[in-house]
């Protein structure tokens, strides 16, 4: 602290920036007296065929290229809905016996202790 007190004191705590007297009255119409004249046009001009049909086109361009992305990017098989289903149900089957696996693994009962267990739940 006792060397900031010091510089403030040395320096002091005026502001040393200065603006000319009246500098800021005169300021907007010295500015706009020294820009130059700029030519007001008002040409009005039809737009051409392609101005009026190029935003159409790009947005069905962009929507085309979108569908054969979507095309390209799923699956090429085409199967009825039969098939489907039963492709459908063999997955879920194939995820049930992969759950019963996991759960069968992590048991930690050898082949006779779940035989029993099996035996007594179809018994009831």
């Amino acid at each position: 602290m006792k060397e900031e007190d010091k510089l403030l004191k040395k320096i002091g705590t005026e502001n040393p920036f200065r603006v000319p007297e009246g500098y800021f009255e005169g300021f907007t119409s010295d500015l706009m007296s020294r820009l130059p004249e700029k030519e007001k046009t008002d040409i009005h001009r039809e737009p051409t065929t392609w101005e009026r049909v190029r935003p159409w086109l790009y947005m069905a361009a962009m929507f085309i290229g979108a569908a054969l992305i979507i095309r390209v990017a799923s699956p090429g098989e085409t199967v009825s809905n039969g098939q489907q289903q039963q492709q459908i149900a063999a997955d879920e089957s194939d995820i049930e016996m992969e759950y019963i696996r996991t759960a069968i693994e992590n048991t930690m009962m050898d082949d006779y202790s779940l035989y029993v267990y099996l035996s007594d739940e179809n018994a009831e």
